[in-house]
């Protein structure tokens, strides 16, 4: 079977299994009695239909059509496969509203039409404003769009936009203001020959004029060659406004001196003579698909300096509309837009410019691995995997439609909602917000033991970038100086952050002579104190804190958890400070949960567990929460005399020996700790309401087996683990960790002794 052969049977299965479609409607409210049914239906919805009637705004209060969008085609221009008819579009129509749901969180519902006549489909459209918040219009030909799309904008109070129009306007515009900068040109001064006068190339080229291009510089040509005055063979209002006064006829011709190719139009169309003919440092977005107007290989054979983009996903600058739609709707949904004026579209392509400029997050760059994420002419625009998208260019778009006076629902804190937009794609993003303020009040010296590592690079960026603590890191110089490079960071070593390097530093004799005087009457030599501080970047990190050069020390990106303890306790481990467990807080979609202790302690004694509890009701409140800590074990309140249900009865007896400011119980099963009504069925007496925040297990192995669980299996997010009891002197990661992870983790640390409780 051939590639081709292939592809198609594993796009077939996909759209057919598990089951059909792209698609499904789930309920977001319970239905589980006659008591929910009463209040989702009749009588109770009465009274949301008499709210609305009062007041039509409060449509976004008591229903989903202030998240809810119609992408709506009557199928006559859709992709490259031309009038493919209505109900051969909805494939396309539902992969459309899934990528408004996986990108931006928006509802959507497709609507296919068969109707050809575009004023009847717009009068359709029109009848659609009481369901939705928006229209998006797709896949209709040229010049029906035009028609469709202005009668819908002038009797609709909604945002309607024609994605193939203007979204893919806007992901050029910020490709093109970006390859501009890269080449050093201005959009005043450039000369731009364009192929394509369908509805996608006419938008294009209206955008560019709205960023500086000079119409007379603008020469556009068609399969009948150049759009010149008096030509009459296929023509329209909007191709007619860039006429050119023209003795010239072809592509060949007018190409000459061009400073940008924009191709929306058929493949090979332009020829590496053609491209030999253009500046120096010429832009060439051949933008049709699958085949460009030129391969980038071929365009570089004449023109090595060229800036290219395409439509394919294969080569560097992809320009793809999902960079724009999901989060352009975002902005206007959140501030009840009642259009998409150029306001919000240029602000559109400033936020997504910016993001390409800045530093590429490393959840980009981990999606797209082995691919260079650095800002220059083969990273022109962001990829749209970037989760910082919602954030930067929603926000953007509300900003702008609130200042041009298009906004019903004007948002009070911009800076908050960009934080909420934030915080749905980064799950610990709120969460982390005490943490983070915390760590605010004081700026600590966090060392870094893995400082060579990808994530390790990435997180000291974001840690000079969001906070105010100063990264240290060990590692060799010249290995962590490529490795910024290599992935774009801004960053550098002597400058921004400081290196230990564990092969040659200054203070090396200082740092082996304190390891030796800690470990001498340990059967460590001054032989093996020299050895490990040139090769055991852990304990160098160790010694560096206990001889206050650093605050706080992160390591454990990899190798095993007990290893790493074993040289933080031998350092750091005296008088007061001893490892009392490793809480994990995993962020759940219905809240978060913490789970202790997930490494220190295999089997701890009961006064083990009765410092993991304190501990671990200390940590909680750091997150703005009051903790609510279930002992957990095989026996439930007495039922087994088994190990676990020993030791947690004598560690509750140890809890009840004082008085304690949180709430606890046990011991008890998981599914009692989490369900209060059986909780209660089972013991009456039981001194926790509602459900357990924090589950503190009798060993590791139940401990990391359930945070484990939680994590590949039910969706859950890890911060952590936090090394309890060693006075935020030290944190040991897993070798899973994400650069998320590990700036969370920089929070924790820099976050003074004091802020404990």
């Amino acid at each position: 079977m051939s590639e081709h052969q292939n592809l198609r049977q594993a796009a077939l299965f996909y759209h057919e299994y598990p089951k059909p479609g792209k698609l499904e409607i789930r309920a977001t409210k319970p239905m589980a009695n006659g008591r929910d049914l009463s209040r989702a239906y009749s009588p109770g919805v009465a009274e949301a239909c008499l709210e609305i009637k009062a007041d039509p705004a409060n449509s976004a209060r008591y229903t989903a059509r202030g998240n809810l969008v119609a992408v709506v085609t009557n199928g006559t221009a859709v992709l490259g496969l031309g009038n493919i008819g209505a109900l051969a579009s909805k494939p396309v129509m539902e992969g459309k509203a899934v990528l408004f749901k996986k990108f931006a969180s928006i509802d959507c519902f497709d609507i296919e039409l068969n109707e050809p006549d575009p004023e009847k489909l717009a009068e359709i459209v029109c009848a659609l404003e009481p369901t939705f918040g928006a229209i998006n219009l797709e896949d209709i030909k040229a010049p029906d769009c035009f028609i469709v799309e202005k009668i819908c904008r002038e009797r609709m109070n909604i945002p309607v936009f024609h994605d193939d129009q203007h979204g893919t306007a806007i992901v050029v515009g910020a490709a093109a203001k970006n390859a501009l900068h890269v080449a050093g040109k201005a959009f005043e001064d450039i000369k731009i020959v364009s192929t394509g006068g369908g509805a996608a190339g006419i938008a294009c080229l209206n955008m560019l004029l709205k960023l500086g291009v000079r119409r007379e510089n603008v020469w556009l040509c068609d399969i009948h060659g150049l759009v010149y005055e008096g030509r009459e063979v296929d023509m329209n209002p909007q191709k007619a406004a860039y006429a050119q006064p023209s003795d010239l006829r072809d592509l060949d011709q007018v190409i000459e001196g061009a400073d940008m190719f924009l191709g929306l139009s058929g493949p090979n169309v332009l020829t590496p003579k053609m491209v030999a003919k253009m500046n120096s440092r010429p832009v060439i977005f051949a933008l049709a698909n699958p085949t460009p107007e030129i391969l980038p290989e071929e365009a570089r054979k004449v023109a090595p300096d060229a800036i290219i983009a395409t439509g394919r996903s294969d080569y560097p600058n992809q320009v793809n509309n999902v960079l724009c739609f999901p989060f352009i709707f975002r902005g206007a949904l959140d501030v009840g837009a009642t259009e998409i004026n150029d306001a919000m579209q240029l602000a559109c392509i400033d936020g997504i410019a910016q993001l390409a400029r800045a530093t590429t997050s490393a959840e980009a760059a981990a999606a797209y691995r082995g691919e260079q994420l650095t800002f220059g002419a083969d990273y022109l625009i962001p990829k749209p995997f970037d989760p910082r998208l919602i954030g930067t260019v929603a926000t953007a778009v509300a900003k702008a439609a609130m200042e041009s006076g298009v906004a019903s629902r004007p948002l009070e804190d911009l800076a908050a909602y960009k934080q909420k937009l934030n915080g749905s794609v980064f799950k610990s993003a709120m969460m982390m917000r005490p943490v983070f303020e915390a760590a605010r009040t004081a700026s600590r010296r966090i060392v870094f033991a893995e400082g060579e590592d990808e994530r390790v690079l990435r997180a000291s960026q974001a840690v000079l970038e969001e906070t105010t603590e100063t990264p240290i890191l060990i590692g060799r110089p010249d290995v962590i100086e490529r490795r910024c490079e290599r992935y774009g960071l801004t960053i550098r070593p002597g400058r921004d952050f400081e290196i230990v390097n564990p092969q040659d530093d200054p203070r090396y004799r200082d740092y082996w002579g304190t390891y030796h005087s800690l470990m001498s009457r340990r059967g460590v030599t001054p032989d093996l104190a020299r050895a490990i501080m040139r090769t055991n970047t852990t304990a160098i990190g160790a010694v560096m804190v206990q001889r206050g050069e650093a605050d706080s020390l992160i390591c454990g990106t990899f190798g095993q958890y007990l290893w790493h303890l074993n040289y933080i306790q031998q350092v750091l481990g005296s008088g007061a400070l001893h490892p009392v467990g490793a809480l994990s807080l995993m962020i759940l979609e219905d809240g978060p949960l913490f789970i202790a202790d997930t490494h220190v302690h295999h089997d701890p004694t009961p006064e083990q567990i009765t410092e993991t509890v304190i501990g671990a009701a200390r940590h909680v409140r750091r997150f703005g929460l009051e903790p609510n800590v279930a002992l957990c074990s095989h026996s439930q309140f007495g039922n087994l005399d088994c190990g676990t249900g020993q030791r947690m009865r004598a560690a509750l007896e140890i809890l009840d020996s004082e008085p304690r400011n949180f709430n606890y119980e046990g011991e008890m099963h998981i599914d009692a700790a989490l369900d209060a009504d059986l909780r209660e069925r089972i013991f009456p007496e039981t001194r926790l309401k509602g459900a357990a925040n924090v589950l503190v297990f009798a060993n590791t192995d139940a401990a990391s087996g359930v945070r484990n669980i939680l994590k590949m299996k039910g969706g859950g997010l890890e911060v952590g683990p936090v090394l309890m009891g060693m006075g935020n002197r030290a944190h040991i990661v897993t070798p899973s960790i994400t650069t998320r992870g590990l700036l969370n983790m920089s929070a924790i640390a820099g976050t003074p002794v004091a802020h404990y409780g």
